[in-house]
């Protein structure tokens, strides 16, 4: 559908606007950043495993999706 982002986890398809979708690339983009920096703002260890469900041991693992998902979403948006 023009102007839509087609998610589906294989059972079936739903469709997000398109400006959300650039919107969600934008989030997931600073997220990565976040998780990334060495600046003080930078997301903790203990937050990260509030995010990672109580694994603490996530964090690269984490990043590395956040990065792939922004990167897809971006691809999906172009």
């Amino acid at each position: 559908m023009p102007g839509s982002t087609t998610l589906g986890p294989g059972h079936g398809v739903d469709a997000i606007a398109h400006p959300d979708a650039q919107r969600m690339t934008a989030v997931m983009r600073e997220l990565h950043r976040l998780l990334t920096t060495t600046d003080p703002e930078r997301i903790t260890h203990a937050q990260v495993t509030a995010l990672c469900g109580g694994d603490a041991h996530r964090r690269m693992e984490f990043t590395a999706w956040v990065e792939r998902m922004a990167h897809q979403l971006e691809r999906a948006t172009a």
